[in-house]
């Protein structure tokens, strides 16, 4: 008997994606700029660049560098402001056939504004709510570091907005479970993580660091058993539909994510590698999923096994 194709749809609180993989946020720009090159629409969802309230310069050059395993970035949140991007941007945007998520940033006041005004239009599936960026402009504090921050302004956002709220966390804290508490606990859908790690690369030579901004965002293969690991901690806490980021660059990782808990994954460095990698991954999945007799994809979220007895 030949087994059919397996599913790959996957539901992420209450969105239903074709498949788990998710272009990340800063790594496919408004979601059209590559249409030429890459068939958005097989994509199970795209996330927009962050969006801030104002237009954002970003950080001093260079901002990105290639380190062992992985990439540094510090490109500070350089976006035209949210005004530009809803006259120029938003309307192809909206025209996609995948789930469309807008990623926002800002400071606690800011955010809720944005949500507000983004809620009026239509076409948007779901906010992600960046409050972790590791290499954002000092203007910008990172709210993800304290579950106190996180309360108060997930619960504004919240208030401004029925659209799904996705908030995005950072690695850098000592217990991801607590900021992840506080964020579901406040209104938030959805967890995704984790965020960039933050990072140096420096030039022994000339004593100078590689990034203008001297830190910046660590990505890519090496961070990926940090990501597992508190997908997998968050996951066995906290009852919330979870987007795995860090290290995703083939069909394996994504099935890696959702055996640890992940419902969904964000594909990020692979994406700057080259722009098509996201769609060679979903390509693969059916593949390993038939070697192993699995039907539906779905099947594997949260299956760790973790007991010597499993």
């Amino acid at each position: 008997m030949i087994m059919k194709a397996p599913d790959l749809t996957v539901k992420l609180g209450h969105l239903k994606l074709k498949n788990p993989v998710i272009a990340a946020s800063g790594t496919f720009g408004y979601g059209t700029e590559l249409k030429n090159m890459v068939d958005i629409n097989r994509l199970g969802g795209v996330i927009t660049k962050t969006i801030t309230l104002k237009p954002r310069l970003g950080n001093p050059p260079p901002r990105i560098c290639e380190t062992s395993g992985g990439v540094l970035n510090s490109i500070g949140l350089e976006n035209p402001g949210l005004d530009e991007f809803i006259s120029h941007y938003l309307p192809s945007f909206t025209r996609l056939k995948t789930i469309r998520i807008v990623s926002i940033g800002g400071d606690a006041d800011e955010l809720p504004i944005i949500a507000k005004k983004l809620s009026a239009k239509k076409g948007i599936d779901a906010l992600e709510i960046n409050i972790s960026c590791p290499n954002i402009v000092k203007s910008c504090p990172m709210i993800a570091t304290s579950p106190l921050l996180v309360k108060s302004a997930i619960k504004k956002v919240r208030k401004a907005t029925r659209l799904p709220l996705i908030v995005k966390l950072s690695p850098n804290v000592t217990d991801i479970t607590v900021i992840a508490e506080a964020a579901y606990s406040s209104g938030a859908d959805i967890i995704s993580l984790i965020n960039t790690i933050t990072a140096l690369a420096v030039d022994w030579r000339s004593g100078k660091p590689l990034i203008g901004n001297i830190t910046g965002g660590l990505s890519g293969p090496c961070i990926k058993p940090i990501a597992l690991r508190m997908v997998w901690e968050v996951a066995k806490k906290v009852k919330v539909p979870i987007i795995g980021i860090g290290g995703v660059m083939e069909a394996s990782d994504v099935l890696e994510f959702m055996t640890v808990g992940a419902s969904a994954v964000a594909v990020g460095t692979a994406n700057i590698i080259s722009p098509d990698n996201a769609l060679k991954i979903i390509g693969e999945l059916p593949k390993l999923l038939k070697e192993e007799n699995i039907p539906s994809i779905s099947r594997l979220i949260g299956t760790i096994r973790t007991r010597p007895e499993d």
